[in-house]
């Protein structure tokens, strides 16, 4: 905000940029805007449609007067940061009701030519997903770019922070890593094409604890320059696809699709998922998850070492790719039957990309499944097996990975079927998922009972793992 205040006066605008010192004494934006209109005189006063919902609904509501008391107009406008218009939301979704990701993601591709071929899509199919999700080999890793990160001085905000007492999660430094510019966005955008597109897709899944220099591996980091919105979706879409038609086949098709799906697809989807179904949304919580999340998400001390690199990666860095937050930290919430609000809390207050429309049905959909399905068609539960597959996360960890039972077991691996069992009557029947429940039909019931048992003691002991 500072950096962008300050952009502005430079182009010539007057600007008033207020800080916590100037807004501190009010109770809620409405009134703070009341006090600046009364004292700048102000005729009218026009906005920005946020892209909260919270604080939409109070812009919405709020009546200004000027020193007369006599009402000032209010006029609302959209953002220009999205592909699909604010009031165009309702074309492509329904309130409660599940839409499959793939199609609407086709018509994007349709609407905006992109990635297309006379009408059809490029190299004659849309989804190139089968050909990503590989494992870092250690070969791999040691290829993978030292992520471009920068200096931003904020000690004059630290301390403001610290006047206000003002509490805080993970660490805080004096410099921000990330872009705080439109420059320095654009610069993490060509650095993302020209040193990780051309294995973006290949290892977008991977996680590694052999890497801690390379962190964001071959992802953009680009989410949170977007939703600052110093970039625009169709800017970074253009630019990345015009790096893969000049790679001469560096950058595979499959690599920029699986990119551009993420941009134009699985954003833009989430948009519309969350206005279309707020505010009753925020509410949902499909298996009455009651269980508080335990001490070691604010500190990372736990035995389980995939949820320690993923937390302390978090907290350092407030960072993490999707398979972190999806199948590691979200998959154990789900497992051990978290309160979606926790859950909520967590994601929106340590990730810097992290805001409402975008985190909660990513997190209460997606990863916890407490809307029952209107974004996913089934849980992204897993046990210790999935983890290991996609990462080498196992290989220093306290617990077994080939074991279900016992102290030493991987806590996943009898959560995930406490899990799946617990909820056997809403997903037997999903064709996604219901086979697994005749794997489990087969074991022996001595077998059954004591996996079962070993899920029950990691809930109670939740803060012991």
């Amino acid at each position: 905000m500072q950096q962008f205040a300050l952009a502005l006066q430079q182009s010539g605008h007057e600007v008033l940029h207020l800080t916590l010192d100037e807004t501190a004494a009010f109770v809620d934006l409405p009134g703070l805007i009341q006090h600046l209109c009364v004292t700048y005189e102000i005729e009218s006063f026009d906005y920005q449609r946020p892209d909260e919902y919270r604080l939409l609904e109070q812009m919405r509501v709020m009546r200004l007067t000027d020193s007369h008391a006599v009402p000032i107009p209010i006029v609302e406008h959209d953002t220009e940061h999205f592909l699909v218009n604010f009031e165009n939301i309702g074309e492509y979704f329904s309130k409660n009701k599940h839409h499959k990701m793939e199609f609407f993601y086709r018509k994007m591709r349709q609407r905006f030519d992109v990635l297309m071929d006379a009408g059809k899509p490029l190299g004659g199919q849309w989804n190139y997903d089968r050909e990503n999700r590989q494992k870092l080999k250690p070969q791999d890793i040691a290829q993978v770019p030292k992520p471009l990160l920068f200096s931003r001085d904020v000690s004059v905000i630290v301390r403001r922070i610290e006047k206000h007492n003002i509490s805080y999660i993970g660490e805080i430094t004096e410099y921000l890593l990330w872009p705080t510019t439109r420059n320095e966005s654009l610069q993490l955008l060509s650095f993302f094409c020209e040193h990780c597109l051309f294995n973006f897709g290949r290892f977008q899944d991977a996680m590694t604890a052999s890497s801690p220099n390379q962190w964001s591996l071959y992802h953009s980091r680009l989410s949170f320059a977007l939703n600052n919105k110093t970039l625009h979706p169709l800017e970074v879409v253009n630019q990345a696809v015009s790096y893969y038609e000049r790679s001469e086949g560096v950058i595979s098709l499959a690599q920029i699709e699986g990119f551009v799906r993420q941009i134009i697809g699985w954003r833009e989807y989430i948009r519309g998922v969350y206005w279309v179904n707020m505010p009753d949304y925020r509410e949902l919580n499909f298996f009455d998850n009651q269980q508080r999340l335990p001490d070691f998400f604010w500190t990372g001390d736990t035995k389980m070492h995939c949820m320690q690199e993923s937390i302390k990666q978090s907290l350092k860095y407030a960072y993490a790719h999707h398979i972190q937050r999806l199948m590691v930290t979200g998959n154990f919430c789900l497992l051990t039957g978290i309160h979606p609000d926790d859950v909520d809390e967590w994601y929106l207050g340590i990730y810097i990309d992290a805001l409402e429309w975008v985190e909660m049905p990513n997190t209460r959909g997606m990863s916890q499944f407490a809307d029952g399905g209107i974004v996913a068609t089934k849980p992204y539960s897993a046990g210790g097996n999935y983890i290991n597959k996609m990462s080498d996360y196992c290989k220093e960890c306290h617990y077994k990975i080939k074991e279900k039972t016992g102290d030493s077991a991987c806590p996943f691996n009898s959560l995930y079927w406490g899990f799946m069992i617990r909820h056997r009557l809403s997903f037997e029947r999903n064709p996604r998922i219901g086979m697994v429940y005749r794997q489990w039909d087969k074991q022996q019931s001595s077998t059954q009972l004591a996996v079962l048992e070993r899920a029950e003691w990691c809930i109670e002991h939740i803060d012991e793992l």
